[in-house]
């Protein structure tokens, strides 16, 4: 069963660059037709797709985030590292690491399917 496991510093103060990274264990981050994701909650609002990397290596952003984002890959350690640049006190969200059902979700991310790290909070302060 694949298991997937955010970290990354709780507290970043604006402007500065954000560097979160999730460890997988129980699949390879290579393995065919799964989309590893990142996902945010801000407080008291609904879920935003930041991006994802394809099994491929090929990478998708949001766009509304696309000029502050970096999605990378360590094949060797199964890990992905989100980098989200200029942060500002926005961006202060529980962040999490997904992935998908084979082939991707049809209507965005959703905790009812694919597999989902706990989460972890991550404060901008200003």
């Amino acid at each position: 069963q694949v298991q997937l496991q955010e970290s990354g510093p709780g507290l970043v103060p604006a402007s500065q660059t954000l560097f979160l990274t999730c460890t997988v264990s129980g699949d390879s981050i290579t393995t065919k037709y799964f989309y590893w994701s990142w996902v945010r909650q801000p407080p008291g609002k609904g879920l935003e797709w930041i991006g994802n990397i394809a099994s491929s290596g090929n990478t998708y952003y949001n766009p509304s985030l696309e000029s502050r984002t970096s999605i990378l890959r360590d094949t060797t350690k199964n890990q992905l590292t989100l980098q989200l640049r200029s942060v500002t006190p926005e961006d202060t969200a529980v962040y999490y690491c997904a992935r998908s059902p084979p082939g991707g979700w049809s209507k965005g991310p959703s905790p009812d399917s694919g597999s989902w790290g706990q989460g972890t909070q991550v404060t901008v302060s200003s």
